[in-house]
């Protein structure tokens, strides 16, 4: 039984001292933070509308068109990294299949730069 115990003493330990950790954290906030926050805090910052309005309110629609131009270039490098760490096996056809790839995309990203997606009036 001693052997036992001697085995699962530092895991006990561990596990105590990431509850005590854990604890702390959930707690500090809440002793250290600021009850009565300024008005430059609660003011419109990013999203453009003030924080504390109706959820059901209406979006404009540049927002979701943002929102989808970002996925769809971010979506871009996330197809980029592996190809680039595949480059020297994948031959002609790899790189010739990503430079038209990369062609399309291009085009898109002509295409809604003239169109005027990009521009925030």
């Amino acid at each position: 039984m001693l052997n036992l115990f001697d085995q699962y003493l530092p895991l006990v330990v561990f596990a105590g001292v990431a509850a005590f950790i854990a604890a702390a954290l959930l707690i500090a906030p809440f002793l250290v933070a600021f009850k009565s926050p300024d008005p430059e805090k609660l003011s419109a910052y990013e999203c453009g509308f003030n924080a504390f309005d109706d959820a059901r309110m209406k979006f404009d629609v540049r927002f979701y068109l943002v929102a989808l131009l970002f996925i769809v270039f971010d979506l871009e490098v996330a197809f980029l990294f592996p190809w680039a760490i595949a480059f020297r096996t994948i031959g002609d056809l790899g790189f010739w299949s990503m430079i038209i790839f990369l062609g399309i995309l291009t085009v898109g990203f002509i295409y809604e730069w003239k169109k005027g997606a990009l521009e925030w009036d």
